[in-house]
């Protein structure tokens, strides 16, 4: 992922804030069999200290790539949106002239896998998502010999992500004077289609902490 200088996370916490404030679904990617490309899979995860937590159901084709090589990727993406040209013209060009973009904000996890099998320990993992997901605890005991969930344990894999590197990205314009953000963010609270409202906010958050960019 390529990040410009005035994308950057402007520290841990700015990102650590935006995956806690309810991005919990991401893309695993892991390295596929020689010749044959990536494979990618969307799911649920929950954080775990500097770990990730996510199962997979047991005939999903992504054991076998992992289990040859635990290096993988997750990637987290949120609050973007397509930004017209026209909003992007510099003063005094024609408005056409404005050449358009896309914001979005993404984190990127490096991690090591690792499988888990053992009952009790996929039990756990799912409790902690459970923890996450349903903090009422409106759901039965997951217990590996009591129903529903010991039926179905044999039926899912657990996945412990250790992360080794972090890479986030918030590209929101920030190297652009701080009138002109203001006006895309306006424009984007007024056409308020997909994800536009929580673009706009992204983009109002770092309004007055960066930029415009001076190399």
């Amino acid at each position: 992922m390529f990040i410009q200088p005035w994308d950057a996370a402007l520290d841990d916490s700015e990102w650590r804030t935006w995956i806690a404030d309810g991005h919990d679904f991401g893309l695993l990617s892991v390295n596929g069999p020689p010749g044959q490309p990536p494979a990618v899979v969307p799911t649920h995860f929950t954080v775990d200290g500097t770990r990730l937590l996510i199962h997979l159901a047991r005939p999903n084709p992504v054991w076998t790539a992992i289990e040859t090589d635990p290096q993988v990727t997750f990637t987290v993406i949120g609050d973007y949106a397509f930004i017209p040209g026209p909003w992007r013209a510099k003063p005094g060009v024609p408005p056409t002239d404005g050449v358009p973009t896309s914001y979005y904000a993404a984190v990127q996890f490096t991690c090591t896998a690792t499988v888990i099998d053992e009952p009790e320990a996929k039990a756990d993992l799912l409790r902690r998502q459970l923890a996450h997901f349903q903090p009422e605890g409106d759901h039965a005991p997951v217990e590996t010999d009591e129903l529903p969930y010991g039926r179905m344990l044999p039926g899912i894999r657990g996945l412990r992500l250790d992360v080794t590197d972090v890479r986030a990205k918030f590209k929101y314009d920030d190297h652009k004077p701080v009138e002109q953000r203001a006006d895309t963010a306006r424009r984007l609270t007024e056409r308020g289609t997909g994800l536009d409202t929580p673009t706009a906010a992204q983009q109002l958050r770092r309004l007055d902490r960066v930029g415009p960019w001076k190399p």
